[in-house]
């Protein structure tokens, strides 16, 4: 072997991953993600934001599976589940099958509290409709949310604490025991100054109105209200994240702790709110390495 010639080489892809590791992603950047074409498209609802893409892996199956959920600040106004292409694409060339949840946000008709939360339960219906003939292992499954998205999975870990009288209801929902929230806005009480600043967003928009029949609307919307619930959370942030700093990760991780279930706080050195999405940052062998430890592809730490 030539080290003189192996050298500018490895010269090169250093310079190059310290220059990735300068350069946070941008929401530009994040704009710009793209990833292959799904396996199939499947509406789960009528509406045109009802439905998901699965992405089915190469090899042997069963496969194990990776529901990923968008962000975009709860509105159709940055991007969404197009972006997350990207990951679904580095996930299923690992083995992974993934089910791509697209939902009507905030700013669309039907969207907001509680048809987001509706979209979620009727899509997680559909996944577990669709795994026998797909062959998808829901014994092996996580959830994976990112900014908006997060919130979304980490209250699919405790749905099944949600009060009979909400409208959220639902009997007997598919378990959702291990949790990826990337830059995840989990915390709708504790954190609606926060989610105020960074996206435009007030409670009420995401958990509806008080009334006599539910007068804290925190009690079948916020996760945290939702522990203990048995799931494990791991919180992926960047270092850099100023959307969701890390800061939320660790409050929200002491927050469920007290109350007995597990959480990780792991954080992205050098990396942007967008760069915990994108399989071609610097940090994706990281926020790989989460996702199948949650899946028991790996030890767990």
């Amino acid at each position: 072997m030539n080290l003189r010639r192996l050298l500018p080489v490895f010269l090169l892809a250093t310079g190059m991953q310290a220059a990735l590791a300068a350069n946070p992603m941008t929401l530009d950047d994040y704009l710009a993600l793209t990833g292959p074409a799904p396996t199939a498209h499947l509406a789960y609802g009528p509406a045109p934001s009802q439905y998901a893409e699965l992405f089915l892996p190469q090899g042997s199956s069963p496969f194990p599976v990776a529901v990923l959920v968008h962000g975009g600040c709860w509105t159709s106004k940055f991007g969404g589940i197009t972006q997350l292409r990207n990951m679904a694409g580095a996930l299923a060339a690992r083995g992974i099958a993934v089910w791509n949840v697209e939902y009507r946000r905030s700013d669309e008709a039907g969207g907001g509290y509680p048809g987001t939360y509706q979209d979620m339960h009727a899509a997680l219906e559909l996944l577990a409709g669709q795994a026998p003939a797909r062959k998808l292992d829901l014994n092996r499954m996580v959830a994976v949310g990112h900014s908006a998205g997060g919130q979304l999975v980490q209250w699919m870990a405790g749905r099944a604490k949600i009060p009979a009288s909400s409208p959220l209801y639902r009997a007997n929902p598919l378990p959702v025991a291990n949790v990826v929230s990337l830059g995840g806005l989990a915390d709708l009480r504790n954190e609606a100054a926060l989610i105020k600043s960074s996206c435009g967003r007030d409670t009420v928009e995401l958990a509806g109105t008080p009334s006599r029949e539910r007068p804290d609307v925190f009690v079948d919307t916020n996760a945290a209200e939702l522990a203990p619930n048995g799931s494990r959370t791991w919180l992926v942030t960047g270092e850099l994240d100023t959307i969701s700093p890390p800061r939320v990760a660790h409050d929200y991780a002491a927050r469920v702790r007290k109350l007995g279930d597990v959480a990780e706080v792991v954080i992205l050195p050098g990396a942007s709110h967008y760069d915990e999405v994108a399989a071609s940052s610097p940090a994706w062998p990281q926020v790989l390495g989460v996702i199948e430890r949650a899946l028991g592809l790996t030890p767990a730490r």
